[in-house]
């Protein structure tokens, strides 16, 4: 079997992008204690999730004053991204290997967390490169929700079986696990390779240059 299409997590997978999320819950934390009786402490949910449970519960208590606070809270969040996005660069590897899965007829796509005017101010030639690209805003649900590399491969045409997620993060594998894909995930981000491993993915690689060499040896693209 080749692979139709393979669908990348952006940031720590294609770009380096300097983006620190347990100071991003610190942030959130401090916001939220003026809206709850204290400041709340982060626990294991990511920022994004994390952010609408703390807001759903000020809800429970005033609407008006929950709702604020998300708003302010996803505020916190984009203006992060964007400073980080500042800072981040492209990995030599990317658009090369982009280009050459288009070139053997693989199609390519990334679904990412982050919005796009922080993903398109690291890759601003992003849609050259791709056929599908679903950003944080692109989306209503977003990965580890399979939904998301769903909807990407729906708009390419390409069913899951024939299809590969990469990330650098476990979310990733487990995304591309919950859609029926094959999964990959990378160490360019701040997981090492057992950190993947108890999800079982079907590929570990140093970096995404790496991963594509790996598949051309196993004759998959």
């Amino acid at each position: 079997m080749k692979l139709d299409a393979i669908i990348f997590d952006f940031d720590g997978t294609l770009a380096d992008v300097p983006l620190d999320f347990d100071f991003m819950k610190t942030k959130i934390a401090a916001l939220g204690e003026v809206f709850m009786d204290e400041r709340p402490v982060p626990d294991g949910t990511p920022a994004l999730e994390w952010l609408d449970k703390l807001s759903a519960r000020v809800m429970e208590r005033d609407r008006a004053e929950g709702m604020e606070f998300l708003s302010r809270g996803r505020l916190v969040i984009a203006a992060m991204e964007l400073d980080a996005a500042r800072d981040g660069c492209l990995y030599e590897f990317t658009r090369p290997v982009l280009d050459d899965l288009r070139a053997r007829g693989v199609a390519t796509g990334v679904i990412s967390r982050n919005i796009s005017a922080a993903i398109r101010k690291v890759f601003p030639d992003i849609d050259e490169h791709l056929q599908v690209f679903l950003p944080r805003e692109s989306s209503d649900r977003l990965k580890p929700d399979p939904a998301h590399l769903l909807r990407a491969l729906d708009q390419i045409g390409v069913p899951p079986e024939r299809a590969l997620m990469v990330g650098d993060h476990p979310m990733d594998v487990e995304t591309g696990k919950r859609a029926g894909t094959l999964a990959a995930g990378v160490t360019t981000g701040r997981i090492e390779a057992e950190g993947f491993a108890h999800l079982d993915p079907d590929f570990v690689a140093t970096d995404v240059a790496a991963l594509m060499a790996e598949l051309r040896r196993s004759g998959l693209i």
